[in-house]
């Protein structure tokens, strides 16, 4: 993991936010970015050495707000497929294995976990949230494809050899969420049990509701609803390198496997998590209109940021996050 800086721990006096999150202040000469005109924030809420230093939220939110993650929520799922590789229900080194793919010679069932959570897999996708005659992610979620997403994401067929090609898909994600919901086993009660008690519990994220399928999978490409400060819960949880209350929640390296660059995504992707321009080792969590979870382990700083942005201005959102964090002081 050449070039990541190291995950800080958690100050000796600052408690764990499992309840209630320690307030702090921001450092002394500290200057917000000028913000650009890059649409509606929900809230904004800035963690900063295991403190919260800044958070506030537009006339219609508040702290008890839950707001939908959209593809946020593929980096807890990330985090669920962590929890089960720790558990030994789950190898990223195996084959998908998916019903749709069991025919003699058929070449998607060479596909593996990995290959998924790095968006490797080869299948054809077509990641568009505007035209809808065109978009598998609008037909999965609220056409043909809304009660069996994994099964509308695993009729795809191979555009590329897996392991090839780098290709951004909800699809993949929704395979993955199969395949962690296999691996828990029971259906959709049993996973969402699961979900709340390994992860959602654990960390204090009491807020946070996941939505299933018919056929019982979590959605985990697109939704869970929690509060800001949820969010920053879960961004604490990697910035503290999958450690909680001073035990391992995550595998250990998992989180330097989330902000591991993927071969083909030009260094902006990792494994189900983003990776920003700015310090070595930053990397965020993502969502459609603009909801994004910073962690920037070189200051011990997570960001989060909850709105309503278009295509054209979430870079400037981005852009304007990572000015945020780097006015804040890099560790020692």
């Amino acid at each position: 993991m050449s070039g990541h800086a190291p995950f800080p721990a958690q100050a000796g006096d600052v408690a764990w936010p499992s309840h209630d999150w320690p307030r702090g202040e921001l450092p002394r000469g500290f200057r917000e970015p000028d913000a650009p005109d890059f649409g509606t924030t929900l809230a904004l809420l800035v963690v900063w050495r295991g403190r919260v230093v800044l958070e506030r939220y537009a006339p219609s939110c508040g702290p008890d707000a839950t707001l939908v993650s959209w593809s946020v929520a593929k980096s807890m799922l990330h985090a669920l497929v962590g929890i089960l590789v720790r558990d030994g229900k789950l190898d990223p080194r195996a084959r998908a294995d998916h019903p749709a793919w069991r025919a003699p010679g058929d070449p998607r069932a060479a596909i593996t976990l990995e290959q998924l959570l790095r968006m490797r897999s080869g299948l054809a996708w077509r990641e568009d949230y505007v035209d809808a005659q065109r978009s598998d992610v609008i037909e999965m979620l609220f056409g043909r494809g809304r009660d069996d997403v994994a099964a509308f994401a695993a009729e795809s067929p191979l555009a590329a050899a897996p392991d090839t090609e780098w290709c951004y898909s909800s699809g993949s994600s929704n395979l993955v969420a199969w395949l962690a919901g296999r691996a828990i086993g029971g259906g959709a009660d049993a996973c969402a049990a699961f979900l709340r008690r390994e992860l959602f519990a654990r960390i204090g994220m009491a807020s946070a509701t996941a939505r299933f399928d018919a056929a019982g999978s979590w959605i985990g490409s697109s939704f869970v609803f929690a509060t800001a400060r949820d969010f920053a819960r879960f961004g604490l949880l990697y910035l503290r390198g999958g450690i909680w209350e001073g035990e391992r929640v995550l595998p250990e390296r998992w989180a330097d496997h989330a902000r591991t660059p993927t071969p083909g995504s030009a260094g902006e992707y990792g494994a189900h998590w983003w990776l920003p321009p700015g310090d070595e080792g930053m990397f965020s969590a993502n969502g459609y209109r603009g909801q994004y979870v910073f962690v920037a382990p070189a200051r011990d700083v997570v960001a989060v940021r909850l709105g309503q942005s278009t295509a054209e201005q979430q870079p400037l959102v981005r852009q304007w996050l990572a000015e945020l964090v780097a006015q804040l002081p890099r560790v020692g």
